[in-house]
């Protein structure tokens, strides 16, 4: 108990600036705090530039030993909450609010940059062999390769620690240099104790069997809800029945134009199909949302990719996401992952026209 009392003493003389500590000190000590814990858990804010507008989500995380994550985003706009939660059974984007939630068998966190997790931000340093470490008046900051495969103007990252080694905030840059996603670290607890079932998804939305709740998405729709009238409480969403508002991207590939508008019903609201031709032709669906009576899980294929406000599921031919109650679309056999993700960044909330 002595010995590791006196390393403990020691390792903060060294810190707390009785002779000279190093960048290298900082930032080791830094790597080691991530890599030697088994659980954390962090609050922060997330900001996120998309064209003239800035996101803002209020961030929790949560990490346990065996890759058990679990992070809660909410937009301070409109309160639009979504967990993603890795555990055993497999990765999940939840929305709460409308009882669904998507289920991936995926890599993430580890398949790119994650600036609000503390494990991929050390393994963006350890694989950058040309990082660069600077001395400033409170701390330190170490520049590193960005790693996002579907968005390859995001260049690099700038990683501040104090003078203790720890971490304040990431900022994610573009090829020209201007900031487009900031996290700042506002709490971290190291060696945090969670309860067994923290990271089941019965712990965070009602669900009555795993596998017999994992629903085909277009099975129905519509066994959910002849009487929508009960779903409006103040612990649900407000049921979206209309579509008031046309919402058009401010991006569109070269050569490429509106052709068609069509709009249908559905059982319990509207969908509108938006058809774009040329060269590099497209379709943007918008489609109401509604909660699920049951908890609807389901099977996705594609990676998860966060956007200025929410959580999409991106795939070789679509993206399509979760806001303000309306459920996007875009659809396209011949655009890229990169393209696809350009124009649905551009699809802004406020809407272009009625």
């Amino acid at each position: 108990m002595k010995k590791k009392l006196f390393g403990l003493l020691m390792g903060l003389f060294l810190l707390s600036g009785c002779g000279k500590v190093s960048e290298k000190d900082v930032l080791n000590k830094f790597m080691k705090d991530v890599e030697n814990t088994k659980s954390y858990y962090l609050e922060g804010k997330l900001d996120i530039v998309n064209n003239e507008d800035i996101y803002t989500y209020d961030v929790k995380a949560s990490y346990n030993k065996d890759n058990y994550y679990k992070v809660e985003l909410i937009n301070t706009v409109n309160s639009h909450e979504q967990i993603i939660l890795r555990n055993d059974t497999g990765v999940y984007v939840i929305s709460p609010k409308i009882n669904k939630s998507f289920k991936f068998q995926s890599d993430w966190p580890y398949n790119n940059s994650q600036v609000y997790l503390l494990g991929p931000i050390v393994n963006d340093i350890k694989n950058d062999d040309s990082k660069k470490v600077e001395k400033k008046d409170d701390g330190f900051k170490i520049t590193v390769g960005a790693n996002y495969p579907n968005n390859p103007k995001l260049s690099h990252e700038e990683i501040f620690l104090d003078k203790k080694g720890n971490i304040l905030k990431v900022v994610v840059l573009n090829s020209d240099g201007n900031n487009e996603i900031t996290m700042t670290f506002n709490k971290i607890d190291y060696g945090k104790k969670f309860d067994d079932n923290y990271f089941e998804l019965r712990e965070i939305i009602d669900v009555q069997d795993d596998n017999s709740n994992e629903n085909i998405n277009n099975q129905n729709e519509n066994n959910n809800s002849n009487d929508n009238s009960n779903t409006n409480s103040d612990d649900k969403t407000k049921q979206t029945s209309t579509i008031e508002d046309v919402i058009y991207p401010m991006y569109l590939p070269v050569n490429t134009y509106l052709t068609n508008t069509e709009k249908v019903d559905k059982d319990n609201g509207e969908r509108l199909i938006l058809t774009f031709d040329g060269d590099n032709p497209f379709m943007l669906i918008e489609e109401t949302v509604s909660y699920e009576k049951e908890h609807l899980i389901v099977p996705t294929y594609g990676d998860l990719e966060l956007m200025a406000s929410s959580v999409a599921t991106l795939n070789d031919n679509s993206v399509n996401w979760i806001d303000n109650n309306i459920e996007y679309y875009v659809v396209s056999d011949k655009l890229s992952k990169s393209e696809l993700l350009n124009i649905a960044r551009s699809i802004s909330v406020l809407p272009v026209s009625k």
